[in-house]
């Protein structure tokens, strides 16, 4: 089993039940759901917004390979995404890629923190998340859960 940790965020309709589900069809798409953060509200990062965001992370055990945990997070953010008009499906590459990433209003987003200790730099992927050390509303739950025995 792989350890693979992914953050969590929402900013539009019910943040918390967006949230809820997203984890609850990780659990049936992805691997079992381990440890789970409390969620925080935080404001938007890298963008200007009216809507706070609800961030958290989990902890999922797979089998899956890293790239499999994407194309089936990916899945699931344009599933739950279709519910408003606001919804985007964000790149999940690093920066000074071809690829942009979109920071806007959206009802989820997943992204691919930690996976086991793997470091990896593909097109679209790269593991650990290039910029979570930036980011306190990943930081603060991704240490909750490394914390937890």
């Amino acid at each position: 089993m792989h350890k693979v940790y992914l953050g969590l965020g929402s900013n539009l309709g019910d943040r918390e039940a967006n949230i809820r589900e997203a984890i609850r069809l990780i659990g049936e798409r992805v691997g079992t759901v381990a440890s789970q953060s409390a969620l925080i509200e935080t404001e938007p990062w890298g963008f200007e917004s009216e809507h706070p965001f609800l961030n958290g992370a989990i902890l999922v055990e797979t089998t899956l390979a890293p790239r499999e945990v994407l194309t089936a997070t990916q899945e699931i953010e344009r599933e739950l995404g279709k519910t408003g008009h606001h919804a985007t499906r964000r790149s999940h590459s690093s920066p000074g890629t071809q690829e942009s990433t979109l920071y806007k209003d959206r009802p989820i987003d997943i992204d691919i923190l930690l996976y086991d200790d793997l470091h990896l730099k593909e097109p679209g992927l790269t593991i650990p998340h290039p910029l979570m050390y930036e980011r306190p509303f990943v930081m603060q739950p991704l240490r909750e859960i490394l914390e937890t025995p």
